[in-house]
C-alpha cells in the first residue's frame, strides 16, 4: 500500500479522498491555487503544495507543477478526483513516466473511451447497445444530411471531444440541420480544441441511466448497481438517485452482465462509469466516464462499498476480493447538488459564508469543504456541497431529504437549496415520472 498520496484536486472531492487515505493510514499532500489557501483539503491535509495563481489553467491544470509537488513531496501516487485532470490521458503517461502511479485507469482505456466516437465503436463491437446514429465522426454537411434521413428526425449533434452538453446542438427537421450541424463544430472547437462531430436519433423521453463500475488489475470487474441522474439543467446533473425509479433487478443485472463482459475483455482497470439513455424499455450506450463522478456517495449508501477506498486500494494492485455476487444493494439513495448560484436566475454567487449548518441525524451525509467564514472564489466550478439521504425505501430517503434541506443553513451566499426543497415537493418527481427534459420545464415553469 502506498504511504502518501498527491491529491491533484480542490473542494469537497479532494477532502473525499484525503478522508480515504486517513483511513487507510496513509499521509495526504493537498495542491492549491493562491485563491484556495484556506481550503479546508489544505487545511486538513498532512502536507501542502502551492502550485499556482487562481486560475485553473495556472495550478490545477498545470501539469509540470503537479509532477513537482509530488516529487518534491515524496507521494508515491496522484488521486485526481474529478474534473480538471482525472480524464487527461496525456497527465496519466506523466504521472507513470516519472515513477508515479496513477490513481484512475490506464492512458489507453483513458484516451478510448475520451473520444466519444471511439468509445461508441468499441462498446458496439463489445455487444453494448448504441443509440442510433452515425457510425463515425460526420465528414461533412451532405453525410450529416444521409443520416439524419436514415435514422429520422428529430437528431442531435454532439462533440466527439465533447461534456457538458457543449457542442451539442437539436436539429427538428431538415430545414434545422445546417444550423446545428456549424453551431455544434463551432462550440466544440471553441471548448475542446476539437470540431470533430457525430450524430444520434434525439430520444424525445429518455431517461439518463448510468451502471458505476470497479475493476481490479487480476480481471474481476464488479458493477455497484445504477445510478438515474435525469434531473439535468443544460445537460448538467442536478440531483441523482440509486437505484432508478423505473429500472427493475432483471433489467439491471442483464444490463451489468453486459457491461462486467465487455470491460473484461478490453482489460479495464479501477473506476469507472458508463451512461445510457433509456427509453421504451432499452437501454442505449452515450458515454463511459473513466473516473470517479460526482454522484458517487448513492452508490456508496446502497452497497456499503468505499468507492474511493477501492480506487487507492486498485492501484496499489490489490485484487478487489469479492465478486458480483457479493455485492449486495439495498435501499434508496439521493443525492442533491448544492451550488452557490441563484436559485431563481442561476447567476453564481461567489463570496463569504456567514453560517454555515449541515444537517445530520441517521441517513444524512454531506460532502462539503465549507465552513462559516470562507470565501468562495469565483474562479472554479460552482459546486460548493453534495447532500446524500439513505433510506431503506424511495419514500424514507425523500422525507429524510426534505428533513435535511430544511435544517442546511448556509447564509452569506445565494445556493439552490430552494430550488431543490421545490423539486422534491413536485408530484412528478415524488412518483418517480420525469425524463431528462422535465427539469428545464419545471424551472421555466
Amino acid at each position: 500500500m502506498f504511504k502518501k498520496i498527491l491529491i491533484a484536486n480542490r473542494g469537497e472531492i479532494a477532502l473525499r479522498v484525503l478522508r480515504a487515505c486517513r483511513e487507510l493510514g496513509i499521509a495526504s499532500v493537498a495542491v492549491h491555487s493562491t485563491a484556495d489557501a484556506d481550503a479546508m483539503h489544505v487545511r486538513l491535509a498532512d502536507e501542502s503544495v502551492c502550485i499556482g495563481p487562481p486560475l485553473a489553467r495556472d495550478s490545477y491544470l498545470n501539469m509540470p507543477a503537479i509532477i513537482s509537488a509530488a516529487l518534491i513531496t515524496g507521494a508515491e501516487a496522484i488521486h485526481p478526483g474529478y474534473g480538471f485532470l482525472s480524464e487527461n490521458a496525456a497527465f496519466a503517461e506523466m504521472v507513470e513516466a516519472h515513477n508515479l502511479v496513477f490513481i484512475g485507469p490506464t492512458a489507453q482505456h483513458i484516451r478510448m473511451m475520451g473520444d466519444k466516437i471511439t468509445a461508441k465503436t468499441t462498446m458496439a463491437e463489445l455487444g453494448v447497445p448504441l443509440v442510433p446514429g452515425s457510425p463515425g465522426e460526420l465528414a461533412s454537411l451532405d453525410e450529416a444530411r444521409e443520416v439524419a434521413e436514415r435514422i429520422m428526425y428529430p437528431v442531435l449533434i454532439k462533440a466527439a471531444a465533447g461534456g457538458g452538453g457543449r457542442g451539442m446542438k437539436v436539429a427538428r427537421a431538415a430545414d434545422e440541420l445546417e444550423a446545428a450541424w456549424r453551431e455544434a463544430r463551432a462550440e466544440a472547437g471553441a471548448a475542446f480544441g476539437n470540431n470533430a462531430v457525430y450524430m444520434e436519433k434525439y430520444l424525445d423521453k429518455p431517461r439518463h441511466i448510468e451502471l458505476q463500475i470497479l475493476a481490479d488489475n487480476h480481471g474481476e470487474v464488479v458493477h455497484i448497481g445504477e445510478r438515474d441522474c435525469s434531473l439535468q439543467r443544460r445537460h448538467q446533473k442536478v440531483l441523482e438517485e440509486a437505484g432508478s425509479p423505473v429500472i427493475s433487478p432483471e433489467q439491471r443485472d442483464a444490463l451489468g452482465k453486459t457491461v462486467t463482459t465487455a470491460l473484461k475483455k478490453i482489460g479495464y482497470r479501477n473506476a469507472g462509469t458508463l451512461e445510457f439513455l433509456y427509453q421504451d424499455g432499452q437501454f442505449a450506450f452515450i458515454e463511459m466516464n473513466t473516473r470517479l463522478q460526482v454522484e458517487h456517495p448513492v452508490s456508496e449508501a446502497i452497497s456499503g462499498i468505499d468507492l474511493v477506498r477501492e480506487q487507492i486500494r486498485i492501484a496499489a494492485g490489490q485484487p478487489l476480493g469479492y465478486t458480483q455476487d457479493d455485492v449486495v444493494l439495498s435501499g434508496h439513495a439521493i443525492e442533491c447538488r448544492i451550488t452557490a448560484e441563484d436559485p431563481e436566475t442561476f447567476a453564481p454567487s461567489p463570496g463569504r459564508v456567514e453560517v454555515f449548518h449541515p444537517p445530520g441525524g441517521l441517513g444524512v451525509r454531506v460532502d462539503s469543504a465549507l465552513y462559516a467564514g470562507y470565501r468562495v472564489p469565483p474562479h472554479y466550478d460552482s459546486l460548493i456541497a453534495k447532500l446524500i439521504t439513505y433510506g431503506k425505501t424511495r419514500e424514507e430517503a425523500i422525507a429524510r431529504m426534505k428533513r435535511a434541506l430544511h435544517e442546511f443553513v448556509i447564509s452569506g451566499i445565494k445556493t439552490t437549496i430552494p430550488l431543490h426543497q421545490r423539486i422534491l415537493e413536485a408530484p412528478d418527481f415524488v412518483a418517480g415520472d420525469y425524463t431528462i427534459h422535465w427539469l428545464e420545464r419545471f424551472v421555466a415553469g
